[in-house]
């Protein structure tokens, strides 16, 4: 209401108060969202639509049925981004970053996919990278008598393929002996057998893939079904 044409001051009051509450919650809503952004804001390598053929091809030659694109994409992103040419510091080649000696060894476990493997060359890198994971996924749960998550088992098994199965082994036995489930990935990470930055860079790798990249690429349409919560 209105005297003499001119506002009543007790209403510009209110209606002062009430912008001012919706500018402080339209900051705490924005502001929040934007200083700690979702797993959906992270993209997709915008080189994977390069490969994502062959992805799909080599996630199903290694799983069948089970296949997952999203998560070997995801691996793939972790690795090298989709960058064939990529080089580690510590000499790792490729898109699946194999080390020479591995590479050589893969190749004997598979002559006839991996005959001549080159890790330079991006086709069969990508075969052998989801050949490796099969292999891994399979002795990392050979002694867990059907106790592992699924979970648990593909965060082992990216252990194993970044940082190697002897070590993880040594990691998973520190933690039985200690009293923890020797099957859980969170319970085993607390316990080190090699170098601080190794162990720190081993620990997040899986996480970095299973919890941030697959859930992106699953996002961006790959197929498959997010493996942890």
């Amino acid at each position: 209401m209105t005297r003499h044409g001119r506002p009543d001051p007790g209403l510009r009051l209110a209606v002062a108060v009430c912008l001012v509450l919706v500018a402080i919650v339209t900051w705490a809503i924005c502001g929040t969202a934007e200083a700690a952004p979702t797993r959906a804001t992270v993209k997709v390598a915008p080189a994977s639509a390069l490969y994502r053929h062959r992805v799909e091809q080599a996630a199903s030659r290694a799983w069948g049925v089970n296949a997952s694109s999203a998560r070997l994409a995801a691996q793939l992103h972790q690795e090298s981004a989709f960058r064939a040419d990529a080089r580690s510091p510590v000499g790792a080649q490729g898109i699946a970053q194999f080390m020479p000696s591995t590479a050589r060894w893969i190749a004997t476990i598979y002559p006839t996919d991996l005959a001549g493997f080159d890790p330079w060359n991006p086709q069969q890198a990508i075969l052998a990278a989801a050949l490796y994971d099969r292999w891994l996924f399979d002795r990392v749960a050979e002694y867990s008598q059907g106790r592992m998550s699924s979970c648990s088992r593909w965060a082992f098994t990216f252990r194993a393929y970044n940082g190697g199965e002897k070590a993880l082994n040594r990691e998973r036995a520190l933690a039985y002996t200690s009293g923890a489930d020797a099957n859980d990935w969170r319970a085993v990470e607390p316990y080190r057998a090699r170098a601080e930055w190794a162990h720190r860079e081993n620990t997040g790798y899986p996480k970095r893939i299973l919890l941030t990249l697959e859930p992106a690429y699953l996002a961006a349409g790959w197929t498959g079904v997010a493996t942890c919560p």
